[in-house]
């Protein structure tokens, strides 16, 4: 079985279907950025379309929003061939989200307090002391 992880943001914002069973499926694109940067300044893009199974979709999915940037463990990696609408064939990499972590950036944190002078050691003191 292919596996693959990496830090990727997500495309669109996550789909949430449930299976004739029940079972809840959230569908994730996800863009992979790799290489080195072009004449246009960017990086190729790996774009997979992923899903997520199970109970943690209905309290992942409404994070998983558009620009929001995870590290993926996916497994099940393959490319997938499909029939466009126009009739043409085309293909894609999909895969099978095992395992996700988000990534803080871009938020201000709270400044920490400044912490206070501790007071002053008198080390004359120690020198009474036998070790």
């Amino acid at each position: 079985m292919a596996k693959m992880h990496g830090l990727a943001r997500v495309g669109r914002d996550a789909e949430v279907r449930f299976t004739p069973g029940g079972a809840a499926v959230a569908n994730v694109s996800l863009a992979f950025t790799y290489g080195k940067k072009g004449d246009d300044g960017k990086r190729p893009t790996q774009w997979v379309d992923a899903s997520l199974w199970g109970q943690r979709v209905e309290s992942l999915a409404p994070y998983l929003t558009k620009g929001k940037q995870i590290v993926a463990y996916l497994e099940d990696v393959h490319i997938q061939t499909y029939t466009k609408g126009d009739g043409t064939q085309a293909s894609k990499m999909a895969a099978r989200i095992a395992d996700l972590e988000f990534v803080a950036g871009g938020e201000q944190a709270e400044p920490k307090p400044k912490p206070q002078a501790a007071p002053a050691s008198d080390f004359d003191d120690l020198a009474d002391i036998e070790f």
